[in-house]
């Protein structure tokens, strides 16, 4: 550590001290700390003991972008030669001694059995608080269940509530961990709120921990601008009844006036998240429209120079349709947008320009918040709302925290500034809620699928696979909830048994007549249930039966008395709603919901043809022909049928059983039911409790003797299926299964099983291939355009066999694969066969599709890596897998082809 400290130019903190000491005394280390803490600098330690160990050192992080930046800082450290990287499209010097890569790599590369974990004596895990991501959080977990025992393992987390819990079960599964939690921001953060043209303190003065205030200034603010405004894009009618922009509609600070506030009050630079991808372009775009420029001449230059350095190797017929020149603008003004749709060279551009300090403000998705360093003197938040894919959902405390993260940067400022921009309805407690709450827990996403399950058997077996499950994040904080659980149980079992003493009777078992009392009002509840569907069934058949000009009568409601059918409205899909007109001129539909029991016509009236109900001329004739029929409604007071339920053999036997109880003579018999209630209460909880335990305990493995029937099914293992499961062995196409890595891993496996792929040229393999890689954006076509040639057919091929799996899993109690989306088969179709990227855009813009530069890069190398994976299962000498060599080749051209 002395070596290691002595090339620093700064000293280390007290918790970046415990935590390397840890590491040179032989123990793991968990260190959780706040972004912009210094936790690197453990990992860094991790590499340093390594090469002074003459061992290697493995540095695996979530994202790509994070592998390339933490790549960049070691090489220019340790050197080039001492250094590789590997990623999913990168390979520079695996051999290396200190190898910087993405989790799924390293978890690859352990069910592989990779000699180049020969000799691995570290792994740094950074930001290993990822295992709680829903899609790809196991794999952190498999890599720390799997590594092998002499490896150290140091994981950097952002701050957690549980952090002991977690360290708890890494002692467990990986021996002596230290566990190393600071809280203490090296730079102080400052919240404050943006009330139209003001900035102001979030907090009072006299705020201090466990007792924080919010600005009574703020509040008096907010509460004078919701008095004088209503919401964007609410409109308050004026005096004459009609509706239009007044001067109390609310408008939101320009983004340009709120960067040059900023700029003003020095709180530059700055990223504001915007959480929404074209939200981040037109606030770049509005701000260079407005001609704001944060840079000067000097350093225009500069940012030149590294634009032409990142995106030299840009085809020149492709700047035009990435929107090189008004990125470029943007960036030489010092504005810039940072989000998943960005060009990789693009996004890496931006991320250098900001670290130099040379583009002042980042437009950015939460995405910027993961991982990049990225730190800013300020950010801002437009919104405390975002949409997480299927709803528009309140930030979490740790989400805030996580964005807010990157403001003070150390060694640089002296405070870091957290901005949330006001607007109607949002109250600056629950501001001041998000940004004082200390509460994130890290839950596991950890669960067993078809790659992991036939990489265990195959490794370890069966049997020590389920062990091996068992001793998983995800089942430690299984079994420490059912601790809680039982203790419940424990209680209740306790409160069931005051309960019977409670209801005893004298005169015989009261617990059974409760018993008799519950069975009957079930009973009845059940048969008032099938009354009613009855019912509703009789109604909806009364109602198909009606011709145009019958008179009817409607019940109750606002349209009660006498109707007359203009058009039955027959829908062989649902149930009918006939177009009718009241006695009072009203013409519309009625439904199934009008009418409580069966429809009789009173009577008939000849139509014309053609009925206008939309004349009110038309209206009154068709009124004034209904009341001249001289048909009079049902009398209201006639006698109503009882919706009550029908008696029935079992209800009148379990009543006479009840009558004939000793305890229904009782005196005190509704005093004891009372109690009686609350005991059935109770069990009926107890019992779901215990229910909910069964089902929690030894989940995993459960889970994944399931998943092994299935593939038992499909050919997938062979062997016994008993418990001892000695000779399980995976067949030929569980090989395959092995080596195939994704969401949708079992179908591409049944895919090449099943020939579905077979006599494909290139571009259609691609084609079909992308349907199990890509996944559209809620608002893309519902019929996206297929290419002709035989993928038409290979997708129906495709999507049975996803259909048949799909039933198997209902069958086993699994979760569903995704279904195939071909969303992207017609754009990498059409890029595979060598057309530009202007037309493929272009043509998927015709076709109704979102699909920027960025999104068509990230989903080309998706499938290019499926591509890959098939060619390494099947080999070269498959029709197939030759297949897919070419379509991989095929897609890595032009910007495709760019690595970052």
């Amino acid at each position: 550590m002395t070596d290691f400290t002595a090339g620093l130019s700064f000293e280390l903190d007290p918790f970046q001290r415990r935590s390397c000491q840890a590491l040179e005394d032989g123990h793991g280390v968990l260190v959780c700390a706040p972004t912009g803490a210094g936790k690197t600098i453990v990992g860094e330690f991790a590499v340093h003991l390594a090469l002074a160990e003459g061992k290697k050192c493995f540095y695996t992080t979530p994202i790509k972008a994070l592998s390339n930046q933490k790549h960049a800082d070691l090489a220019a450290r340790y050197g080039p030669k001492q250094v590789g990287l590997l990623t999913g499209d990168t390979s520079i010097n695996g051999d290396a001694p200190v190898v910087i890569m993405t989790t799924e790599v390293l978890r690859n590369m352990i069910y592989a059995g990779s000699r180049a974990l020969d000799n691995l004596g570290y792994v740094v895990m950074d930001e290993v608080h990822y295992l709680a991501d829903r899609f790809r959080g196991a794999v952190w977990e498999e890599v720390i269940l799997h590594l092998p025992e002499q490896v150290r393992v140091a994981g950097l987390s952002a701050t957690v509530s549980n952090a002991e819990e977690f360290g708890e079960w890494l002692v467990e599964v990986r021996g002596d961990t230290t566990v190393v939690v600071d809280e203490h921001r090296p730079v102080p953060l400052w919240q404050h709120m943006q009330v139209g043209s003001r900035v102001m303190d979030l907090f009072a003065e006299d705020s201090r921990e466990g007792h924080i205030r919010i600005n009574p200034e703020l509040n008096r603010a907010t509460q004078e601008m919701e008095r004088r405004h209503l919401p964007w894009g609410r409109q308050r009618p004026d005096r004459r009844g009609g509706s239009g922009p007044r001067a109390g509609t609310f408008r939101p600070p320009s983004r340009n006036d709120v960067v040059r506030q900023l700029d003003a009050k020095g709180l530059l630079p700055a990223i504001v998240f915007i959480f929404s991808r074209n939200g981040c372009d037109a606030a770049m775009n509005q701000c260079v429209r407005s001609g704001l420029r944060l840079t000067t001449e000097a350093e225009v230059a500069e940012i030149r120079a590294i634009i032409a350095a990142k995106t030299g190797g840009l085809p020149e017929p492709d700047l035009a349709v990435l929107g090189y020149w008004e990125w470029r603008e943007a960036l030489e003004r010092g504005i810039a947008s940072h989000h998943a749709g960005l060009l990789p060279a693009f996004k890496e551009t931006v991320e250098e320009l900001f670290v130099r300090g040379l583009v002042r403000v980042v437009f950015a998705t939460e995405t910027l918040a993961l991982g990049i360093n990225m730190p800013a003197r300020t950010v801002v938040l437009e919104k405390l709302v975002k949409y997480n894919g299927e709803a528009h959902v309140d930030l979490t405390p740790g989400e805030y925290t996580q964005l807010t993260g990157r403001a003070g940067r150390r060694g640089i400022d002296v405070e870091g500034h957290a901005v949330v921009v006001w607007q109607p309805g949002m109250d600056p407690r629950t501001v001041g809620g998000l940004a004082s709450t200390r509460t994130y827990p890290l839950r596991s996403s950890f669960k067993p699928g078809y790659n992991m399950a036939v990489n265990l058997v195959h490794r370890v077996g069966a049997a020590a696979a389920r062990e091996l499950l068992e001793q998983s994040f995800a089942q430690f904080q299984a079994d420490r909830s059912v601790v809680g659980l039982s203790r419940r149980i424990e209680r209740n079992r306790e409160g069931l048994s005051g309960y019977e003493q409670s209801m005893t009777c004298h005169l015989g078992d009261f617990s059974d007549y409760a018993n008799l009392r519950k069975r009957i009002s079930e009973r009845e509840k059940t048969l008032a249930r099938q009354s009613s569907t009855v019912r509703r069934s009789e109604a909806a058949a009364s109602l198909e039966k009606l011709r145009k000009g019958d008179v009817i009568a409607v019940p109750s409601g606002r349209r009660s008395g006498l109707a007359l059918v203009i058009d039955p409205g027959l829908d062989p899909n649902d149930d009918p709603r006939p177009l009718v007109v009241t006695e009072d001129r009203w013409a519309g539909r009625l439904s199934v919901h009008d009418f409580p029991s069966e429809v009789v016509p009173l009577g008939w009236v000849r139509l014309p043809k053609q009925v206008d109900v939309r004349s009110p001329r038309s209206r009154r004739d068709l009124a004034a022909t209904l009341r001249n029929t001289g048909i009079q409604p049902p009398g209201r007071n006639r006698r109503r049928s009882s919706g009550g339920a029908v008696e029935d053999a079992e209800l009148a036997a379990l009543r006479r059983a009840l009558r004939a109880h000793p305890c229904h003579a009782c005196e005190d018999r509704e005093q004891h039911a009372r109690w009686g209630e609350r005991y059935h209460r109770l069990l009926a909880e107890t019992e779901k409790l215990e229910r909910q335990v069964a089902a929690t305990t030894h989940s995993l493995a459960r889970a994944f003797d399931r998943i092994r029937a299935l593939l038992r099914d499909r050919g997938y293992l062979r062997g016994p299926e008993t418990e001892d499961e000695v000779g399980e062995i995976v067949t030929e196409h569980g090989r395959r299964l092995a080596r195939l890595y994704g969401e949708s891993d079992l179908l591409a496996a049944e895919c090449l099983r099943t020939d579905a792929w077979l006599d494909l040229d290139p571009a259609e393999l691609a084609a079909v291939v992308s349907a199990l890689v890509f996944e559209s954006r809620r608002d893309a076509p519902t019929q996206p355009r297929l290419p002709g040639g035989g993928v038409a057919e290979a997708l129906d091929n495709t999507m049975r066999i996803w259909a048949e799996l799909e039933d198997d899993e209902g069958k086993h109690r699994l979760d569903r694969t995704r279904e195939p989306d071909a969303g992207f088969a017609w754009p990498v179709y059409r890029w595979s066969r060598g057309e530009s990227l202007e037309k493929v855009l272009s043509a998927a813009e015709a076709n109704g599709q979102e699909l920027s530069a960025g999104d068509f890069v990230r989903w080309c190398r998706q499938v290019v890596d499926l591509l890959e994976q098939l060619r390494d299962v099947l080999g070269g000498e498959d029709p197939v897998g030759a297949t897919a060599i070419k379509a991989a080749a095929s897609l890595r051209r032009g910007v495709v082809a760019m690595v970052t």
